[in-house]
């Protein structure tokens, strides 16, 4: 089975089909979205790697749905779309997306894109891993390898759950965090009990790492979305 978990967001039956069956044969895992509410739902909830995304969906437009997750993700979307208008692409491309493949597509080209994103995002891991197995952000450091953080050279002594939250939010620092994402990273699921015990852990978090809590500068709160790690100078 391919390791990576692809989302399709497609409103027509047929397509959609013809695009999941395309990855069950070649051992994508995958998820599907019939509208763009799910779309950012499931995003946010699952975080794939790679988000095959129609434009013309059924609530909204494509280019609000690549907005949002642009708000909180990097990860790669590529456009599948019956918009074949120049400024219909340059839009998509301006607002986030990453590649565009018009309506109809071939399945052998719906591939070769597919392994195109792939082989990027093998590149940025390794690039990732080599170059980041310490964190600096500001007066704290992160030494992933180790396990340990520090804030002016003096470590914190943070819970497991501390610790992976931190994680979370430099791995992904300058993105908001939805609470989905960040219940499902550490628990494995996003029920109203996690996200209760997540403000916990973040409040007690901030007040081992803030020097000023009522003026934060490393974990900004977006409310009722989720947490940023902000870069500082």
């Amino acid at each position: 089975m391919n390791k990576y978990l692809i989302l399709v967001v497609e409103d027509d039956p047929p397509v959609r089909n013809l695009i999941t069956t395309t990855l069950k044969t070649n051992d994508y895992r995958f998820l599907v979205a019939a509208n763009g509410e799910s779309a950012i739902l499931e995003a946010s909830s699952h975080n794939p790697d790679i988000v095959l995304l129609d434009l013309g969906l059924p609530d909204m437009d494509g280019i609000q749905v690549i907005q949002k997750i642009r708000s909180w993700s990097n990860l790669p979307i590529i456009v599948i779309s019956a918009r074949s208008e120049d400024n219909d692409k340059i839009e998509a491309l301006d607002a986030g997306a990453d590649d565009y493949l018009t309506k109809p597509f071939s399945v052998e080209e719906l591939l070769a894109r597919l392994r195109a994103t792939q082989r990027r995002l093998s590149f940025m891991t390794a690039e990732m891993t080599a170059a980041d197995s310490v964190f600096t952000n500001g007066r704290l450091r992160i030494d992933y390898a180790g396990g340990c953080a520090y804030l002016d050279r003096q470590e914190l002594h943070l819970t497991p759950i501390e610790y992976k939250l931190l994680c979370l939010l430099s791995k992904n620092i300058g993105k908001v965090l939805t609470h989905t994402f960040l219940t499902q990273n550490i628990w494995g699921r996003s029920w109203d009990n996690d996200i209760a015990s997540l403000r916990v852990f973040m409040a007690t978090l901030r007040k081992k790492l803030e020097p000023e809590p009522d003026s934060p500068q490393y974990i900004q709160t977006h409310i009722g979305v989720g947490y940023r790690m902000l870069k500082v100078e």
